[in-house]
Protein backbone atom coordinates (compact mmCIF):
# COMPACT_ATOMS: atom_id res chain seq x y z
CA UNK A 1 0.00 0.00 0.00
CA UNK A 2 1.43 3.36 -0.97
CA UNK A 3 1.24 6.40 1.26
CA UNK A 4 -1.15 8.20 -1.08
CA UNK A 5 -3.66 5.33 -0.98
CA UNK A 6 -3.73 5.31 2.86
CA UNK A 7 -6.20 8.21 3.03
CA UNK A 8 -9.79 8.00 1.89
CA UNK A 9 -10.38 11.20 -0.13
CA UNK A 10 -14.11 10.93 0.63
CA UNK A 11 -13.54 11.09 4.41
CA UNK A 12 -15.05 14.30 5.81
CA UNK A 13 -11.79 15.58 7.32
CA UNK A 14 -9.56 14.76 4.35
CA UNK A 15 -8.95 17.77 2.11
CA UNK A 16 -7.63 17.81 -1.45
CA UNK A 17 -4.94 20.45 -2.08
CA UNK A 18 -4.45 19.87 -5.83
CA UNK A 19 -5.98 23.21 -6.85
CA UNK A 20 -3.44 25.03 -4.64
CA UNK A 21 -0.59 23.48 -6.56
CA UNK A 22 2.78 23.93 -4.97
CA UNK A 23 2.83 27.64 -5.71
CA UNK A 24 3.58 29.65 -2.56
CA UNK A 25 0.99 32.35 -2.07
CA UNK A 26 -2.02 30.49 -3.46
CA UNK A 27 -4.93 30.26 -1.03
CA UNK A 28 -8.26 28.47 -0.76
CA UNK A 29 -11.07 28.94 1.75
CA UNK A 30 -12.92 25.85 2.94
CA UNK A 31 -16.18 25.87 4.84
CA UNK A 32 -17.59 22.51 5.75
CA UNK A 33 -20.03 21.01 8.22
CA UNK A 34 -19.49 17.41 9.25
CA UNK A 35 -20.96 15.06 11.84
CA UNK A 36 -18.98 14.68 15.05
CA UNK A 37 -17.54 11.25 15.74
CA UNK A 38 -18.37 9.62 19.06
CA UNK A 39 -14.95 9.82 20.72
CA UNK A 40 -14.54 13.56 21.37
CA UNK A 41 -15.08 13.57 25.13
CA UNK A 42 -13.72 13.85 28.64
CA UNK A 43 -15.23 12.53 31.88
CA UNK A 44 -18.01 15.13 32.35
CA UNK A 45 -18.11 16.76 28.91
CA UNK A 46 -18.46 15.56 25.32
CA UNK A 47 -19.26 16.57 21.78
CA UNK A 48 -22.39 14.50 21.05
CA UNK A 49 -21.85 11.96 18.27
CA UNK A 50 -23.50 13.11 15.08
CA UNK A 51 -23.79 16.76 16.15
CA UNK A 52 -22.62 19.35 13.60
CA UNK A 53 -18.96 20.36 13.52
CA UNK A 54 -18.51 23.57 11.54
CA UNK A 55 -15.13 24.16 9.95
CA UNK A 56 -14.11 27.56 8.62
CA UNK A 57 -10.60 27.08 7.24
CA UNK A 58 -8.00 28.70 5.05
CA UNK A 59 -5.45 26.61 3.17
CA UNK A 60 -2.36 28.48 2.05
CA UNK A 61 0.44 27.10 -0.03
CA UNK A 62 3.83 28.07 1.42
CA UNK A 63 7.40 27.05 0.54
CA UNK A 64 7.48 24.00 2.80
CA UNK A 65 3.89 22.79 2.57
CA UNK A 66 0.30 23.83 3.17
CA UNK A 67 -0.60 26.01 6.16
CA UNK A 68 -4.08 25.32 7.54
CA UNK A 69 -5.63 27.98 9.79
CA UNK A 70 -9.17 28.53 10.93
CA UNK A 71 -11.84 27.81 13.49
CA UNK A 72 -13.84 24.79 14.52
CA UNK A 73 -17.24 25.26 16.16
CA UNK A 74 -18.97 22.44 18.05
CA UNK A 75 -21.84 21.99 20.48
CA UNK A 76 -20.78 20.66 23.86
CA UNK A 77 -22.94 18.58 26.21
CA UNK A 78 -21.85 18.18 29.80
CA UNK A 79 -22.85 17.65 33.38
CA UNK A 80 -22.24 20.45 35.84
CA UNK A 81 -19.24 19.51 37.97
CA UNK A 82 -21.01 20.89 41.07
CA UNK A 83 -24.69 19.89 40.80
CA UNK A 84 -24.71 17.37 37.90
CA UNK A 85 -27.38 19.31 35.95
CA UNK A 86 -27.10 19.02 32.16
CA UNK A 87 -25.17 21.82 30.47
CA UNK A 88 -25.04 22.67 26.76
CA UNK A 89 -22.71 25.24 25.24
CA UNK A 90 -20.90 26.22 22.04
CA UNK A 91 -17.14 25.80 21.79
CA UNK A 92 -15.02 27.65 19.23
CA UNK A 93 -11.39 26.60 18.88
CA UNK A 94 -8.66 28.01 16.68
CA UNK A 95 -6.46 25.67 14.68
CA UNK A 96 -3.21 26.25 12.85
CA UNK A 97 -0.90 23.61 11.44
CA UNK A 98 1.70 23.35 8.70
CA UNK A 99 1.44 20.15 6.67
CA UNK A 100 4.86 19.67 5.09
CA UNK A 101 5.51 18.33 1.60
CA UNK A 102 8.53 16.37 2.85
CA UNK A 103 9.79 15.53 6.36
CA UNK A 104 12.55 17.86 7.55
CA UNK A 105 14.39 14.91 9.14
CA UNK A 106 13.71 11.17 9.53
CA UNK A 107 12.48 11.57 13.13
CA UNK A 108 10.40 14.71 12.43
CA UNK A 109 6.84 14.43 13.77
CA UNK A 110 5.40 17.28 11.72
CA UNK A 111 2.25 16.26 9.83
CA UNK A 112 2.77 15.60 6.14
CA UNK A 113 0.67 15.78 3.02
CA UNK A 114 -0.20 12.33 1.74
CA UNK A 115 0.05 12.88 -1.97
CA UNK A 116 -2.21 15.89 -2.48
CA UNK A 117 -4.34 15.15 0.57
CA UNK A 118 -4.37 16.48 4.13
CA UNK A 119 -5.91 14.50 6.99
CA UNK A 120 -7.31 17.06 9.45
CA UNK A 121 -8.89 14.49 11.79
CA UNK A 122 -6.04 14.33 14.38
CA UNK A 123 -5.62 18.14 14.33
CA UNK A 124 -9.34 18.89 14.76
CA UNK A 125 -9.88 16.15 17.37
CA UNK A 126 -6.91 17.30 19.48
CA UNK A 127 -7.95 20.97 19.28
CA UNK A 128 -11.56 20.22 20.26
CA UNK A 129 -10.76 17.77 23.08
CA UNK A 130 -8.08 20.07 24.52
CA UNK A 131 -10.58 22.95 24.35
CA UNK A 132 -13.25 21.10 26.37
CA UNK A 133 -13.68 22.44 29.91
CA UNK A 134 -12.33 20.04 32.54
CA UNK A 135 -14.94 21.00 35.13
CA UNK A 136 -17.98 22.49 33.41
CA UNK A 137 -20.50 24.39 35.54
CA UNK A 138 -24.11 25.32 34.81
CA UNK A 139 -23.61 28.74 36.38
CA UNK A 140 -20.62 30.45 38.00
CA UNK A 141 -22.71 30.87 41.17
CA UNK A 142 -23.73 27.19 41.35
CA UNK A 143 -23.41 26.07 44.96
CA UNK A 144 -23.47 22.36 44.16
CA UNK A 145 -24.87 19.53 46.27
CA UNK A 146 -24.81 18.80 49.99
CA UNK A 147 -22.08 16.25 50.59
CA UNK A 148 -24.20 14.43 53.18
CA UNK A 149 -27.67 14.14 51.64
CA UNK A 150 -27.20 15.24 48.01
CA UNK A 151 -29.73 18.10 48.21
CA UNK A 152 -29.11 21.15 46.04
CA UNK A 153 -27.53 23.77 48.28
CA UNK A 154 -29.41 26.50 46.41
CA UNK A 155 -32.75 24.91 47.39
CA UNK A 156 -32.18 24.06 51.09
CA UNK A 157 -32.72 26.28 54.11
CA UNK A 158 -29.76 28.41 55.24
CA UNK A 159 -29.48 26.39 58.47
CA UNK A 160 -29.29 23.05 56.59
CA UNK A 161 -26.92 20.81 58.53
CA UNK A 162 -26.36 17.19 59.51
CA UNK A 163 -25.49 15.89 62.98
CA UNK A 164 -23.14 13.23 61.75
CA UNK A 165 -20.37 12.73 64.24
CA UNK A 166 -16.87 12.05 63.07
CA UNK A 167 -16.10 8.48 64.25
CA UNK A 168 -12.68 9.61 65.47
CA UNK A 169 -14.44 11.78 68.09
CA UNK A 170 -17.14 9.27 69.08
CA UNK A 171 -15.29 8.09 72.22
CA UNK A 172 -14.87 11.70 73.35
CA UNK A 173 -18.60 12.39 73.02
CA UNK A 174 -19.30 9.35 75.22
CA UNK A 175 -17.13 10.93 77.93
CA UNK A 176 -19.12 14.16 77.82
CA UNK A 177 -22.37 12.16 77.96
CA UNK A 178 -21.17 10.24 81.03
CA UNK A 179 -20.07 13.53 82.72
CA UNK A 180 -23.58 14.95 82.34
CA UNK A 181 -25.19 11.82 83.85
CA UNK A 182 -22.74 11.94 86.83
CA UNK A 183 -23.69 15.52 87.62
CA UNK A 184 -27.39 14.68 87.88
Amino acid sequence: MTASSALDPRAPLVLDTRELGRRPGSMRAVQRTIDAPGDWQLELVRVPAGSPVQLDLRLESVMDGVLVTGTVEVTVSAECGRCLDPVSDQLDVEIQELFAYEPASPDDEQPLLTGDFIDLEPLVRDAVVLGLPLNPVCDDGCEGLCTECGARLSEVEPDHAHDDLDPRWAALSQLTDSDSTMES
